[in-house]
């Protein structure tokens, strides 16, 4: 009598493990389930290659001289891309299979089929098969011939032994498979099951009060079902039509019971997740050509992932200013066969980002604007339509302007997830409205897994519920999947998973859906969502707003010019018929800026080799902006009857009164004190002898080595090693440093966060705070007097570094400048001056774009604390009722305001990404205004902006104009004329595009006066599209404009042409 079989007993440690290593991709692959994913195999026929160091054309590609190559093969180095010829021969005892090609190699690889793009394949991105065909039928060709195309880096570039090191040049990578091989689709059907059903059946993560019977059970008996013995218990090799598991129904059975468990629907759906696939090409991790090969790898891959589920199209960040590229390295097509994509026809999913995934902290105002207008008038052109959402997965903060930039672009809806790395505070919402400086309020979505890099398992969607912070008030959120960062993007897999939780009973249901439906749920859940007031602070990658000086340098200068040029040449356009605005060149420069402009670039946590090509751009802005400089100069002089020689022009919409240094024949300069009309021009005075002022500058150096500047307006005393031991403003007597005190006091920190070097400065550098101490005598006169004094002294830094600097006031200048020029060569040091005030107030001002707010200088909480480090552009104020001084700059924006203590962050020194990183000279420029009352009514702003933006001296050809001339002016000191430019389309030619701001912070009513014959004048939007009740009536050549606290406003300018107008 046979015994009856006794139960075993189950430890639920060893059954869950056990059936982690059944779907292992490491552990028992030669008998778990995983192994069997691929059946019979055979090599390529034939594989061939070629190397080049540049991304070449297919076209091109294909015809160069490709020689024999085998697996194993070395290639390389880093940023060369190899390009390998795969002949296949496909068996035909293959018939009725699923029939793949098996690539695995370092890199990044882009499978070409008959001249198209079709497929990524990463290892990093879990992309290293191609299906060549999911059933080979009797007629299909059984040889083909395949082009790969690998770049030598991976998804996040080179870096040598972790992530963030430095690139290793001399890398060589490999192919270490190339192969046909059939593919089980069942298998790897129930190994998504299993995952799944793993997932559901940890502790914690599984269904509540749910009758789940013995499913879980039968699911993890499928382990025992096997047996040791691979040859009896796996699959043998099925005849056409024959069911894959043959006669092991119980296999079959315990697979059907997996897929009806996870389809077995809940009678409510808790928190529904709406799931899509962001992508983000990090621009920061390689060359140019890098991210050009990783875009169409990317989406080629994406494409064939997710092309049959069309909700599942990822939100993709690939903005105007990147994509073109894209859609040039596709030849206008993403995807393969039945799947491809034509990016043109207008049925594409970018419709997540309007714009380069930019930081959200540097940039100025206008140059945000210039985001938006380029993505999205390239979306409108190759998809028809413009974004209504904002995706900005990965940035370094978000200024408090972001709001009404986006609502004046068309954008309502914003999704990020980046203050999930917060390192102080958890932001208390992730879903909410944000409102900023100006009022303005989009719809905002953190989606609540804390990552734009899921891959669908069940863990990470009982996040999404958990962990949301909004429960309550909304009952929607977004689960981003995909390898994300770098651009893997989703894999097949992923989207598997997800499609198999959208209705499992006690799991939150997953929907694949698009940007659109995302926020159209979440809108209608917006009725009980709180509001989120002023900047999203992100309290991590502090050091972000000094790392790489001459990327930001670059970045303010190139701001300016491209200001300036549009400007001069929009002048140019209204007073000279002949001259052609340079529309498609000032549109290239402004790409490059904005190329550079994001996250990881004009931020400086990229590696050498792109800081070495933002240099390059910023170079070519510079050489062709002066060019388009000169040329619109030479327009505006034409036809006047002055002699030959110089134009001064002021580009700021204020009268502006400075001292000069003019050049004269020899090559010498002189200096000269100038007067020129708001955004207009003035010649240049044609005496050799400076024009002296009443009160001229004084400059005494004292027997003790100290130097005092005074101009009347604000007296200056220097000690002997050039420290500021006084600051007075002359009118009233007030002393500005404070008591027992020095400014200009440089001060050295150790500089070592505990991993994103390049990105983080943490608070316990302030423990580290060391003065650099001169050596008296080193002070001298520079500039003795008149229309200009100064003062200069060395001082060495350290053993390896040395800083010279040169202190100057000008006559009438209410600022004392100070010109630096450092020697930099250090290693995790962190380098800052200091400006202690006699000011005492619980709060600093300090600009963003279009406006300032207001930072606390204690540390009251953890959110106080947290903003021990912070950016701001042109200047920061520490004000007390009646006094003020205002710390000023040209190219910086760390800064921190501690008590009394005003705080300017000079340079860095970090060693990764890049180990070169500020290495080297620089140059730049701060200035300190003492002031009476407001920093509002003392003209910081302006002066500020004059700082920034010098008066123009420019050659001109012929003669140049004998008096003065202006534009544009502005009634009110409150209100910033910002930008001057050509429209970007109009049915007239001569349509120039306004744009204003209100600087102070206040309601106010304005009069813009203008010379230019305006024809009609209408508000508009900041894409430039006309408001339809906007008509704004012309009065005097004055346009009355009403401004709220920091609105920006825009408007057009219909000129008549300029045949008919006589200056």
């Amino acid at each position: 009598m046979a015994m009856a079989a006794a139960p075993v007993l189950k430890n639920w440690r060893t059954t869950l493990e056990r059936v982690e290593k059944f779907v292992s991709p490491r552990y028992f692959t030669d008998c778990n389930l995983r192994g069997r994913l691929f059946g019979e195999s055979c090599p390529v026929a034939a594989l061939s290659s070629f190397l080049t160091p540049e991304r070449l054309p297919y076209q091109e590609a294909v015809q160069q001289d490709f020689r024999p190559a085998q697996v194993g093969d070395s290639f390389g180095p880093t940023w060369w891309t190899c390009w390998f010829r795969v002949e296949l021969t496909i068996p035909e005892a293959w018939v009725g299979r699923e029939v793949h090609l098996r690539w695995e190699s370092d890199g990044e690889g882009l499978v070409w089929r008959d001249g198209e793009p079709v497929q990524g394949l990463t290892k990093e991105g879990e992309k290293i098969s191609y299906i060549l065909t999911d059933r080979l039928e009797a007629g299909d060709p059984r040889s083909l011939t395949l082009y790969v195309e690998v770049a030598c880096n991976g998804l996040l570039g080179a870096g040598k032994g972790n992530m963030i090191a430095a690139p290793d040049p001399e890398k060589m990578f490999q192919v270490s498979r190339a192969e046909l091989a059939t593919f089980h689709r069942d298998v790897y059907k129930l190994l998504v099951d299993l995952e799944l059903l793993l997932g559901i059946a940890k502790p914690g993560s599984g269904p509540t009060r749910r009758p789940c019977g013995n499913v879980p059970g039968a699911g993890l008996q499928l382990c025992s079902s096997w047996s040791g013995t691979l040859s009896s218990s796996l699959p043998a090799p099925r005849s056409e039509g024959q069911p894959y598991w043959g006669h092991q129904e119980p296999h079959t059975s315990k697979s059907k019971v997996l897929r009806a468990f996870l389809a077995w629907g809940g009678s409510v759906s808790p928190h529904p997740q709406l799931a899509t696939g962001p992508q983000i090409f990090n621009l920061g991790w390689g060359p140019c050509h890098s991210w050009c090969n990783s875009c169409p790898i990317c989406l080629t891959g994406t494409a064939a992932a997710v092309g049959e589920e069309p909700l599942s199209w990822p939100a993709c960040p690939a903005p105007g200013v990147r994509l073109p590229w894209a859609v040039c390295a596709c030849g206008g097509h993403l995807g393969g066969d039945d799947r491809q994509l034509d990016l043109k026809s207008g049925d594409g999913p970018f419709l997540g980002d309007g714009c380069n995934p930019w930081d959200g902290n540097l940039p100025s105002g206008e140059a945000m604007v210039r985001q938006f207008l380029q993505g999205q008038n390239f979306f409108l052109q190759e998809f028809g339509k413009m974004c209504s959402q904002f995706w900005l997965p990965d940035t370094f903060g978000y200024s408090a302007q972001l709001p009404q930039i986006m609502r004046s672009c068309g954008i309502t809806h914003f999704l990020t997830q980046k203050l999930s790395w917060n390192l102080v505070n958890s932001f208390p919402h992730h879903t909410f409205f944000w409102e900023g400086l100006d009022g303005s309020r989009v719809l905002v979505h953190f989606p609540p897994g804390d990552s734009y890099g899921m891959e669908g398992s069940v863990e990470e969607v009982l996040k999404t519920v958990t962990k949301n912070r909004d429960k309550g008030r909304t009952n929607h959120s977004a689960f981003l999947f995909g390898f994300g960062d770098g651009g893997g993007g989703p894999t097949q897999t992923m989207v598997d998973r997800l499609t198999r939780l959208c209705n499992t009973d006690g799991l939150p249901r997953v929907q694949l859906s698009s940007p659109a439906r995302l926020f159209s749920a979440l809108e209608s859940d917006s009725g009980q969502l709180c509001t989120w007031v002023g900047e999203l602070f992100l309290e991590l990658h502090n050091g972000t707003y000094t790392t790489h000086a001459q990327i930001k340098k670059g970045n303010r200068e190139c701001e300016r010019i491209l200001h300036d040029v549009e400007l001069l040449s929009s002048l140019a356009l209204a007073r000279n018929v002949l001259f052609l605005y340079p529309a498609a060149q000032l549109q290239d420069l402004w790409r490059l800026l904005l190329l550079n402009q994001f996250h990881d670039v004009v931020t400086g946590s990229c590696i050498q080799l792109v800081a070495e090509e933002a240099m390059c751009h910023y170079e070519d802005i510079r050489s062709h902006g002066n060019t388009l400089l000169s040329a619109a100069a030479a327009a505006l002089c034409a036809g006047e009857p002055g002699p030959e020689g110089l134009l001064i022009v002021n580009t700021l919409p204020w009268n502006r009164t400075e001292v000069l240094a003019l050049p004269r024949p020899g090559g010498a300069h002189s200096l000269a004190l100038v007067t020129v009309p708001s955004m207009g021009y003035a010649p240049a005075p044609t005496s050799l002898q400076p024009l002296l002022p009443q009160q001229p500058v004084f400059v005494v150096q004292e027997t003790d080595g100290s130097v005092t500047l005074d101009n009347g307006i604000i007296r200056v005393r220097l000690d002997a090693t050039g420290r500021l031991t006084s600051l007075v403003l002359v009118a009233s007597g007030r002393e500005t440093i404070a008591e027992g005190a020095v400014g200009n006091q440089f001060v050295l920190f150790d500089d070592v966060p505990l991993y994103w070097d390049a990105w983080d400065v943490m608070d316990y550098h302030l423990e580290t705070r060391k003065p650099v101490l001169g050596q008296a005598g080193t002070l001298a006169v520079g500039t003795e007097g008149g229309v200009r004094g100064s003062a200069w002294f060395l001082l060495q830094i350290s053993p390896n570094s040395r800083l010279s600097q040169e202190v100057v006031l000008d006559v009438g200048c209410p600022y004392v400048r100070f010109h630096t020029e450092v020697h930099w060569h250090e290693a995790h040091k962190f380098l800052k001056v200091e400006f202690p005030a006699r000011v005492r107030s619980p709060q600093a001002t300090y600009e963003i774009q279009f406006g300032h707010l207001q930072r606390p200088t204690h540390y009251n909480t953890s959110w106080d604390w947290a903003r021990f480090e912070v950016w701001a552009h042109r200047w920061m104020d520490l004000s007390e009722h009646g006094f003020g001084l205002a710390l000023l700059n040209d190219c910086k924006y760390g800064a921190s305001v501690r008590g009394n203590v005003l705080s300017l962050s000079l340079l860095r020194a970090p060693k990764a990404p890049d180990a070169t990183a500020d290495m080297g000279r620089h140059e730049f420029t701060y200035a300190l205004m003492p002031h009476k009352g407001s920093l509002q009514d003392a003209g910081v702003i302006r002066a500020a902006y004059s700082l920034n933006f010098p008066l123009l001296v420019l050659p001109t050809p012929g003669p140049a104009p004998s008096t003065s001339w202006s534009a544009f002016s502005v009634s009110s000191p409150a209100v910033v004329l910002e930008t001057v430019k050509k429209a970007e389309t109009s049915p007239q030619r001569h349509t120039l595009v306004l744009r204003l701001y209100e600087a102070h912070g206040s309601h106010v009513d304005c009069w813009l006066h203008t010379s230019l014959p305006v024809q009609e004048a209408v508000l508009c939007d900041l894409l430039e599209r006309r408001d339809p009740a906007g008509y704004l009536p012309l009065r005097d050549a004055r346009l009355k404009l009403t401004f709220s606290p920091f609105q920006v406003r825009s408007l057009l300018l219909v000129l008549q042409p300029p045949s008919t107008y006589t200056p």
